[in-house]
C-alpha cells in the first residue's frame, strides 16, 4: 500500500472499560502536540448499524458528529482531546460491515463467489481501517478495537488487524495492547497472569503486541515490568504503566512521563514536526485544579444511574468550569423522583439547574416541575433538547394557561401541541436516521443571552431530535415573555428560547455539549456557570 500514513491499533484485554478511548485520545494528543496530524477511529463489535437505537443504559450516550452520524461516546473523547471534528468514517460497527458486504452480494459484486468471513468481511474491515489515511491528510491514524481480545464478536476485527501488518509493512504498523494488572489485597501483590493470558490470546490470533499499556491502581515495580516484558515478548521500555488518574485530562501528561509517545515514534520511524507543546493543556489543568470559587449544579434527567449517559454534558461542565476557574459540583437527580411534594427539598440547594435531553415520557412531569421551580425562583436554568421543549410546555401550561399543553411525543391527542413532529418526519416509520441529525445553522437575536454568550449572531450546532417547537404558538408565548432568540435561517424552526424576565433562563433545541472541547469550552455552558456563580446561595 503506497501511503505515508502510519497506523496504530489499540486492543484491550482482561476486561472491558479499561479506558482504551482515553489512552487512544491521550496518545493522539501527544502526537498532535509534536506537530503531527492525527485522527482516531473506533471499531465496535456489535451488530447494531450504529448506537442510535441503543438504550443509554446499555452503551452510555450516543455522540453525534458534524455530519450527523450517531456514534460511540469514545468519539466524544477524541474530539474533546484533539479539538478536531470526527465523522461517519470514524465509527464502524460489525453491523455496518456486514450490511455493506451483504448489499454488495445482493448487487452481484462478488460474481457468484461464496461470501465468507475471510476474505470478504475482513477485506471490508480493512478497507475501513485505511479509508481515513488514503487522502494523505493524516500522518497517523489510530484505530481502537472495541471489546476484549477473545470475544467471539471481535475475532474478524483481530484477524483484519493481523492481515493489516502484512499490507502495511514494517515501520507503518503498531499494536498497543491495553491490559489490567490487578492487585490482590490478601496477598498484597500485583498479578501479571491475567495480562500474560490476554497476550497469549492475542498471539494465538497471530498478533504480537508492540507496546503494553498496563492499567493499575499501584505503581509497577521494576521486577513486575521485567516479568511482563519477558513473558509477553515485548521490550522492557515498551511496558507502560497507566496508573489511575485524578482526571482523564491528566492521562496525556502521565503517558508523556511514561514516554509512550517516544516509543511510538521510534517504532514507527516517525520524527516530530515541532517541539512537544502542551502549554495550553497544562494551563487548562492548572485552572481545573485550582478553582477560585465553586457552584452546585443539578443535572435533572432520567438516565442518571449511568453517568456515561450524559458524558458530553458532564465534560462540558469540566471545560467551562475551568474557563472561569470554578469548581462545578454536579449532582445527578432522577426526574422520576421529583414531584409537587418534594421539589423544594430536591432542588432548593442548587445554584443552577440543567434539564437534560432524553426521549419518551418517563420522568417527564418531574422535569416540568423542575422548570417551574427554576422559572418562579429565578434559579439559572439551562434546558437542552427535550429540556428546552419541557421549558416551552411548562410555560404554555402555567403562564399562558393552556391546560394539558404538551408535546405530541408524550400525548398525540393534546389540545395544545406546542411541541410537534416536523411534517417530513411524519412519513417515516423506521427507527434510526429518522431525526434531525448533525450540524445546522442558527441565527441569534441581537442582544439575546445566547448572542452575548457566543459573541456573534450566526452559529452552527449539532442536533439529534425528532420533535420541534410549534411556530403556531410563537406569538402567544412571546407576548408573555418567552422569546424565540435563535432560529434556523432556512426553515424558521426555533432553536433557542429565553425568558425575558429572568437572570438566565435558556433552552436550546440542539446539543451544545457535543462541540465542547478542552481548548474551546462551549460558550453557553460558560455563561450558565457564570450565572450560577452570580446567583449563588450565600
Amino acid at each position: 500500500m503506497a501511503s505515508s500514513t502510519k497506523y496504530i491499533f489499540i486492543t484491550g484485554g482482561v476486561t472491558s472499560s479499561l479506558g482504551k478511548g482515553i489512552i487512544a485520545a491521550s496518545l493522539g494528543k501527544l502526537l498532535q502536540a509534536r506537530g503531527l496530524s492525527v485522527t482516531i477511529q473506533k471499531f465496535d463489535p456489535y451488530l447494531n448499524i450504529d448506537p442510535g437505537t441503543l438504550n443509554p443504559y446499555e452503551h452510555g450516550e450516543c455522540y453525534v458528529t458534524e455530519d450527523g452520524a450517531e456514534t460511540d461516546l469514545d468519539l466524544g473523547h477524541y474530539e474533546r482531546f484533539l479539538n478536531v471534528a470526527t465523522s461517519q468514517s470514524n465509527n464502524i460497527t460489525t453491523g455496518r460491515i456486514y450490511n455493506n458486504v451483504i448489499t454488495k452480494e445482493r448487487k452481484g459484486e462478488f460474481l457468484g463467489k461464496t461470501v465468507q468471513v475471510i476474505p470478504h468481511i475482513t477485506d471490508e474491515i480493512k478497507s475501513n481501517f485505511y479509508k481515513l489515511g488514503q487522502d494523505g491528510k493524516y500522518d497517523v491514524v489510530i484505530t481502537e478495537i472495541g471489546g476484549c481480545v477473545g470475544d467471539i464478536e471481535s475475532l474478524p476485527f483481530i484477524e483484519a488487524v493481523r492481515q493489516a501488518r502484512w499490507d502495511l509493512g514494517p515501520g507503518n504498523f503498531l499494536v498497543i495492547h491495553l491490559t489490567l494488572i490487578p492487585y490482590l489485597k490478601a496477598a498484597k501483590e500485583l498479578k501479571t497472569k491475567p495480562t500474560q493470558h490476554s497476550v497469549k490470546q492475542l498471539l494465538e490470533a497471530g498478533i504480537q503486541p508492540d507496546i503494553l499499556v498496563c492499567r493499575t491502581e499501584h505503581p509497577l515495580p521494576a521486577e513486575v515490568k521485567k516479568k511482563l516484558a519477558l513473558f509477553c515478548n515485548v521490550q522492557l521500555n515498551s511496558v507502560i504503566e497507566a496508573m489511575d488518574a485524578e482526571s482523564i485530562y491528566d492521562v496525556p501528561l502521565l503517558m508523556k512521563k511514561e514516554k509512550l509517545d517516544e516509543r511510538v515514534l521510534s517504532k514507527l520511524k516517525l520524527t516530530s514536526k515541532s517541539p512537544l507543546d502542551l502549554e495550553n493543556w497544562k494551563d487548562f489543568l492548572g485552572r481545573l485544579k485550582n478553582p477560585t470559587q465553586e457552584v452546585h449544579i443539578g443535572l435533572i434527567g432520567k438516565y442518571v444511574s449511568l453517568p456515561d449517559s450524559y458524558k458530553s454534558i458532564i465534560e462540558s461542565f469540566t471545560h467551562a468550569g475551568a474557563a472561569v476557574e470554578c469548581k462545578v459540583n454536579l449532582t445527578l437527580i432522577s426526574s422520576e423522583e421529583i414531584n409537587s411534594d418534594n421539589y423544594q427539598t430536591k432542588l432548593g440547594d442548587l445554584d443552577g439547574i440543567l434539564v437534560a435531553p432524553g426521549f419518551g415520557e418517563r420522568g417527564f412531569e418531574g422535569k416540568i416541575q423542575t422548570v417551574k421551580y427554576a422559572r418562579e425562583n429565578k434559579v439559572p436554568f439551562f434546558g437542552i433538547c427535550l429540556g428546552m421543549q419541557v421549558a416551552v410546555i411548562e410555560f404554555a401550561r402555567n403562564v399562558l394557561g393552556l391546560q394539558g399543553a404538551n408535546s405530541t411525543e408524550m400525548d398525540p391527542n393534546t389540545a395544545f401541541p406546542v411541541i410537534a413532529l416536523m411534517e417530513e418526519q411524519k412519513k417515516i416509520d423506521q427507527m434510526g436516521g429518522t431525526m434531525r441529525l448533525g450540524s445546522y445553522a442558527c441565527d441569534l437575536k441581537k442582544g439575546s443571552k445566547a448572542a452575548v454568550a457566543y459573541g456573534k449572531t450566526k452559529i452552527q450546532e449539532r442536533h439529534r431530535h425528532r420533535y420541534e417547537f410549534n411556530n403556531d404558538y410563537m406569538d402567544q408565548l412571546e407576548s408573555k415573555g418567552l422569546i424565540a432568540s435563535g432560529k434556523n435561517p432556512e426553515t424558521g424552526l426555533v432553536e433557542i428560547v429565553e425568558h425575558k424576565n429572568h437572570p438566565w433562563f435558556v433552552g436550546v433545541q440542539f446539543h451544545p455539549e457535543y462541540k465542547s472541547t478542552v481548548l474551546n469550552p462551549q460558550p453557553l455552558f460558560v455563561k450558565f456557570i457564570q450565572a450560577a456563580i452570580d446567583n449563588k446561595k450565600v
